[in-house]
């Protein structure tokens, strides 16, 4: 029942939520001159404070509408193209010059790991100057009837292998953390089909290919506790009146905690500079309500494919021994043979250990020397691996670098300048 007390403590909180949501109107008000008074600030703050913490965060907008592409600003246009159950295919359609020709077409599979894809919105801002941009929109289990079936570890390669169908021959394929596994999966799937719609090349960041190397405090959990500890204590069944009512899901609040508890040092710190930024008035506050905004919207996973995901990939370590299978058969990550790889990794990753991706390198023994590529980036935690001045400076041109070199399209684009940083092997 801690799901339905969950969901009774928010609704009951409405009101009070509200009310300050109204008062602190008030004491912000310019033409209230207590608004201009440290008492009358401090009383603003603390409503604030008091709605934000309570409130449910919705899911955030891409909000992307245009991009430079040179010197020339273009704009973009946000539109589904494909669509199943528990999954949109957003397209971020360029509108680009004919004479431009075709940029690289990249699939960036996003985390299907309690956020958003949205926390992706500076990797796609970042490549989409240079590339084609399609993105995984993963939908809230919470928001998916029971009539719409189940979502496994199985279903999610299957969906993978659909939408690089669909977008057709020479794509490429970015998966960030989670989706490394099934994206690895799926093409090892599809290069012993002999399918000439596997992806040109797969980059894999920050992925949790062999949680055995330097195993993180996320990866210690799992070996510390069974399979059945996570069924008990972590799944639940979505309360009345969600459109997914009944189905078990892990919650996305249940998620979020643990974010929180990983660093709560850290977001204390922040909430507490965040108050006093508000009753100094002095202009900052908006970064740390862009930041958490995004951070605390979070979607609930069906209870399936966590489980599964929990077990194969952080407990059995099922990729890396050759043992993973895909609906009763085994994957071999050896029949991996056209596609190139590129692994990328954060110095300071505390969510996948360093190591941890670049054992893809390892296992995938029958791709070419020349259409592989290791990256490791100085200086960067798990989010800056995807995000941040680093990545958009170091990273992201590596990636398309190394998509275009590897595109079999006949005409390749110049590749843009990359700055000097990390390490390459």
């Amino acid at each position: 029942m801690f799901y339905q007390l969950y969901e009774l403590n928010h609704a009951a909180m409405a009101p009070f939520r509200a009310a300050a949501d109204i008062m602190r109107f008030a004491y912000a008000n310019p033409l209230n001159p207590f608004s201009h008074t440290p008492l009358g600030r401090t009383m603003a703050a603390s409503l604030e404070m008091f709605e934000r913490t309570t409130r449910r965060y919705g899911k955030p907008e891409f909000g992307l509408t245009q991009t430079t592409i040179g010197d020339q600003t273009v704009f973009v246009r946000e539109e589904v193209v494909w669509s199943r159950p528990f999954c949109n295919l957003l397209h971020f359609a360029r509108s680009v010059p004919a004479a431009r020709g075709n940029d690289p077409r990249i699939l960036i599979v996003a985390p299907m790991s309690g956020h958003y894809a949205t926390l992706l919105r500076g990797t796609v801002e970042a490549l989409l100057p240079s590339a084609d941009i399609y993105i995984t929109d993963w939908i809230d289990a919470r928001m998916v009837p029971m009539t719409e079936g189940r979502f496994d570890f199985d279903d999610y390669v299957d969906y993978v292998i659909e939408m690089l169908h669909f977008l057709g021959q020479d794509t490429h394929v970015i998966a960030v953390c989670q989706p490394s596994v099934p994206v690895l999966a799926a093409a090892a799937v599809m290069e012993e089909a002999n399918d000439p719609l596997a992806p040109s090349s797969m980059t894999l960041m920050g992925g949790p290919i062999d949680t055995r190397i330097n195993p993180t405090a996320v990866n210690k959990l799992a070996q510390e506790r069974s399979l059945q500890w996570f069924s008990d204590n972590v799944i639940m069944n979505v309360p009345w009146p969600q459109p997914g009512f009944m189905r078990p899901v892990y919650p996305g609040f249940l998620q979020l905690s643990g974010f929180m508890s990983m660093n709560l040092d850290r977001h204390l710190v922040a909430h507490k500079e965040f108050f006093m930024h508000l009753v100094k008035n002095d202009g900052e506050p908006e970064k740390h309500r862009d930041f958490y905004d995004e951070y605390l919207a979070v979607m609930d996973l069906t209870a399936e494919f966590y489980l599964q995901t929990v077990e194969q990939v952080f407990m059995k370590h099922s990729l890396p021994k050759g043992e993973l299978m895909h609906r009763g058969k085994r994957v071999d990550p050896a029949a991996i043979r056209k596609v190139a790889l590129l692994t990328v990794e954060g110095e300071n990753d505390d969510i996948s250990g360093v190591g941890q991706t670049k054992a893809a390198q390892t296992i995938c023994v029958n791709i070419p020397e020349d259409m592989r590529m290791h990256y490791l980036q100085p200086d960067v935690g798990h989010y800056g691996v995807f995000n941040g001045s680093r990545f958009r400076r170091e990273i992201a041109p590596r990636i398309i670098n190394f998509v275009r070199e590897h595109s079999r399209s006949a005409v390749k684009p110049p590749v843009p300048r990359v700055i000097k940083g990390g390490r390459t092997a």
